[in-house]
């Protein structure tokens, strides 16, 4: 929009910046349909065989929605080549924005929820929603890493560091035997933004054990979870929260 007694920010023709905005939202409306399909196919049929599906639909899909990209835009490779060539650091730098954002918008929701419905649905929203995030984050990284299925916590070690999450709060594992380890949150996003805010920590105990429990799930069946340290229940001070893994001995 123009303001008030003053001129154009953009050298761009309104009709360009009307298609901007569609081009946005056909992006946003992708992401909602792809979304809603793989919650209801969750609902359907649980979420081992939603996950299942998803990965053979994503594999589909995106080589689909890339080459309809290079053709419109007339690129001369492939997706995949030209974000290689923004170099590494500046690829570090747009997939840490990409994970913020990500945190931001299950933030959004939350908040959405709780001020449309309350505390109460508020959790009881996002952690249904962890608890699958948390399988399906595990079955992707698995194999984007080529994990094997029952890899134990070797496994479970690598593939902590391929989900979003670990490029948003600090972490680290401590504490290791042959067949347990203690997984710490050492600075949490959304904990320091309340502590910055004067607000008490966020009671996420609920939340991690159904987002832990599953995501170790879908790494290895048998690995154990239990939470050493998470608000309200807070044990120690050296982290923001802390979740043991173990394997039955």
């Amino acid at each position: 929009m123009i303001p008030p007694g003053g001129s154009r920010a953009t050298p761009w023709p309104p009709e360009a910046e009307s298609l901007a905005a569609h081009v946005a939202q056909a992006v946003r409306q992708i992401a909602v349909h792809y979304g809603l399909w793989l919650a209801e196919a969750a609902h359907q049929f649980g979420p081992e065989t939603a996950v299942a599906m998803e990965s053979r639909v994503g594999d589909a899909y995106l080589p689909l929605l890339t080459r309809r990209i290079e053709r419109a835009l007339g690129l001369g490779g492939d997706v995949g080549t030209l974000l290689a060539g923004l170099g590494t650091e500046r690829l570090e730098a747009l997939l840490d924005a990409l994970s913020v954002s990500w945190l931001a918008a299950d933030g959004v929701w939350f908040r959405e929820v709780e001020d449309a419905r309350g505390m109460h649905d508020a959790k009881r929203v996002n952690d249904s929603c962890w608890s699958r995030l948390g399988y399906y984050e595990a079955v992707r990284a698995r194999a984007a890493l080529g994990l094997p299925e029952r890899g134990g916590l070797a496994a479970l070690r690598a593939a902590f560091g391929a989900r979003l999450v670990s490029r948003v709060n600090a972490w680290d594992i401590v504490e290791e035997t042959d067949d347990s380890f203690v997984f710490r949150i050492v600075r949490c996003r959304v904990q320091s933004s309340r502590t910055r805010q004067g607000l008490p920590p966020y009671p996420c105990i609920s939340g991690g054990t159904v987002e832990y429990t599953a995501f170790a799930a879908g790494i290895d069946p048998d690995i154990r979870v239990a939470c050493v340290s998470c608000p309200p229940e807070i044990s120690r001070e050296d982290c923001a929260c802390a979740w043991r893994f173990s394997l039955p001995r």
